[in-house]
């Protein structure tokens, strides 16, 4: 099949590009000595996760009880709910994927550990917790600076019936905020890996020195992960802590908030939208525009820093051209508002490529990626886990 017959609009994912990222990030964990656990809410895809198990993914990030199920389903047998896991019914569910898999989540306060002892004290053997520490982010977690509170969750996890205290993991996501002052995008990245790596080490050495049940090098682990301060990493040692795991899931793909921050190039973003335009008009204030069958359901209205639009409009797609002549700048339910300058040229019916800005969101609102090698569609995988 070749792309003329694909229907608009669709996800392309350009599998020499996503051969090429998957590779890079294995590699980077392999030489940091880290255990790659990719983050599946990226692409939420069995075919896809089955290529990261190969290349030599040591289990699943999942976010949601749904996609735990999903991928548990598939014969994955170790899942990471990297989500603060509340209310007895999805505790439930994740208790019952136990016969099948090894099952492990976060807490970020006493309550949430108590509730879930409530479940699992009668399991049998005790399932895996791993505290949520706030970075930077401002997101959920115990703040990496307070250490008292920290080491009173730790303490009390250790005591409570059904858990085990495994490790300790967080989310960088102030990466995506990008330069400040006078920094390039580079020394940004730098900046929040390196917090996101030494914050964790001094949480660690804390709850060491705090004499918190089975916080010892070896097995505890300290979990990081996001694509931006991966582009960064380097591993370290403390007290005899070393990062032991990292999470990114966006790496994948790659979009043009990736693309923006300086973690990725344009070339290294493996999804496109495929869109058709669907009409052209010249508007009484002088702007020539193209509207496309992509709007906010398909390309989404996230931004991030220094992206510009919402997507950006190809030119050429093998070679990844941005187009000068278009900008993505508006967007309804189903359709995608392009402005048009004098260099380019589209009429009803053209069809166009976009790099997506947050590919995780794109990928969730659909059914399906067509796996693409240049014009041909080499194979179709399903967006499994889509609506959990």
């Amino acid at each position: 099949m070749t792309l003329t017959a694909l229907s608009t609009p669709a996800l392309l994912v350009e599998q020499s590009r996503l051969q090429a990222n998957l590779a890079a990030m294995q590699d980077l964990a392999d030489a940091n000595d880290v255990a790659l656990r990719p983050h599946v809410k990226t692409h939420k895809s069995v075919p896809l996760a089955q290529r990261q198990r190969q290349r030599g993914a040591e289990g699943l990030t999942v976010a949601t009880v749904q996609e735990a199920e999903t991928f548990v389903d598939a014969g994955f047998e170790n899942i990471r709910v990297a989500y603060p896991i509340t209310g007895r019914n999805k505790h439930e569910r994740l208790r019952a994927l136990r016969d099948d898999a090894t099952i492990s989540f976060t807490v970020d306060t006493v309550t949430g550990a108590e509730q879930a002892s409530a479940v699992y004290a009668d399991a049998g053997a005790p399932v895996d917790v791993l505290i949520e520490v706030d970075v930077g982010h401002g997101r959920c977690g115990v703040h990496w600076s307070d250490t008292a509170a920290a080491g009173t969750l730790a303490h009390r996890i250790a005591s409570l019936p059904g858990l085990r205290l495994a490790g300790i993991l967080t989310h960088a996501g102030q990466a995506y905020d990008g330069p400040s002052d006078e920094e390039t995008e580079a020394e940004a990245l730098h900046r929040a890996s390196r917090h996101e790596r030494d914050r964790m080490l001094s949480v660690v050495s804390a709850l060491a020195e705090a004499d918190v049940p089975g916080v010892t090098p070896d097995p505890f682990e300290v979990s990081i992960g996001s694509t931006p301060t991966m582009a960064a990493f380097e591993n370290t040692e403390r007290d005899g802590f070393r990062v032991t795991e990292i999470r990114p899931g966006n790496y994948v793909m790659h979009d043009a908030m990736q693309a923006a921050l300086g973690a990725a190039a344009l070339g290294d973003c493996a999804l496109t939208v495929l869109t058709t335009v669907i009409s052209t008009q010249n508007k009484p204030d002088g702007m020539a525009r193209a509207f496309v069958d992509a709007g906010k359901k398909v390309l989404t209205t996230d931004t991030g820093a220094s992206t510009n639009g919402y997507g950006l409009a190809l030119a050429d797609a093998a070679s990844m051209q941005p187009h000068p002549g278009l900008h993505v700048d508006r967007l309804s339910e189903e359709h995608g508002w392009l402005s048009m300058t004098d260099t380019a040229d589209l009429t009803v019916g053209d069809r166009l490529r976009i790099v997506p800005n947050h590919a995780c969101v794109t990928v969730a609102n659909q059914d399906t990626l067509h796996v693409v090698d240049g014009p041909s569609v080499v194979g179709t995988w399903p967006v499994s886990a889509r609506g959990g």
